[in-house]
């Protein structure tokens, strides 16, 4: 690459913040365009993805003279298929009535994708899955959730739907669990614009590598789009990226590199009690020094480490370019 990668931002990243024991929120609440605003703050942040529906009172037109002031764009929009009215699923309701208004807001959020010029309509069937063992029927699910997203992607040819799937929560087993079920269900979807969003963090807690889920997810074609965010691998805590899993997001970037992958990197975290807008600008300082570590990085050495499965050699390649290091 010779020029810096587009920095995004799913735009919850600048909402306030609910949780069990702070039911009133660790923030006051912000509308979608008091969210746009602070993602507009952030030097070298581009692009968004919004939630959809807005919120209460906030119409297109005036989401799109926010994003003009702030000199954003929309990278994606995410449906909110995941909330209390489907709390039994979305494509997976037991009740047909409950699934047809889901797809019907799911169309709504395809429409502000071309209003917006917006890249992919983002589904994140969170509510999707089940709780406990003999609670569904195995085969009727999937082809549930395979025939749903085939409707809505059919009835759309001209754009594009990404699948961000993660292992669970808020459903204890979510249904699109991981990049291998994804690659299957896209696959008997079998239309051409349905693909992946890999989020580093549902890969990590989900037991995966996220570097080879993302080679996994290229070598079929699928890898639309991607967040980063990083998390202690037992839950999605969305925390600043490369705050713990340094090595990891590094091969990560690596993968996406060697494969000539050029979409936005973009991040998706929540902090609960940090600031939002310097949780963002410490996230792209921490981008651009990954992206500075990938320049300097010596691929050729790095190819002779893999071929010989040489882990010492490969590391020491990392700490040079990563960390700099200078010593015999």
């Amino acid at each position: 690459m010779s020029t810096q990668p587009t920095f995004g931002a799913g735009l919850w990243h600048f909402a306030s913040y609910l949780d069990r024991y702070a039911v009133d929120g660790y923030g006051p609440a912000r509308t979608t365009l008091e969210n746009i605003a602070l993602a507009g703050s952030v030097e070298d942040l581009s692009v968004v993805d919004l939630n959809y529906p807005f919120t209460p009172g906030v119409g297109l037109d005036e989401v799109k003279d926010a994003l003009k002031a702030a000199g954003l764009g929309a990278i994606g929009i995410t449906p909110e298929i995941y909330l209390r009215r489907w709390s039994r699923g979305a494509f997976t309701n037991p009740d047909p009535a409950a699934r047809a208004a889901a797809l019907d807001l799911m169309h709504e959020a395809a429409g502000v994708v071309r209003e917006l010029g917006a890249s992919y309509v983002k589904i994140w069937p969170g509510q999707d899955g089940w709780d406990y063992p003999f609670q569904v029927n195995h085969h009727d699910l999937w082809k549930l959730a395979v025939d749903g997203m085939r409707e809505l992607a059919g009835a759309h040819p001209d754009l594009r739907f990404a699948i961000e799937y993660k292992p669970r929560e808020p459903r204890v087993k979510m249904t699109w669990d991981s990049a291998a079920r994804s690659i299957l269900g896209i696959q008997q979807i079998g239309l051409d614009n349905v693909g992946v969003l890999l989020d580093f963090g549902h890969s990590l807690y989900g037991g995966e590598s996220p570097a080879d889920a993302a080679q996994l997810l290229i070598d079929y074609g699928l890898l639309y789009g991607m967040d980063v965010n990083d998390n202690l691998r037992g839950w999605d805590d969305d925390l600043v990226v490369g705050t713990v899993h340094l090595t990891e997001i590094f091969e990560f970037f690596y993968t996406l590199r060697i494969n000539g992958w050029e979409g936005v990197w973009q991040l998706d975290q929540f902090p609960f009690r940090e600031d939002p807008v310097d949780a963002a600008r410490t996230s792209i300082r921490m981008l651009k020094t990954l992206y500075a570590a990938l320049e300097r990085l010596d691929y050729e050495g790095m190819k002779a480490a893999h071929a010989a499965q040489d882990a010492m050699a490969a590391h020491r390649l990392i700490q040079d370019a990563l960390l700099r290091v200078e010593v015999a």
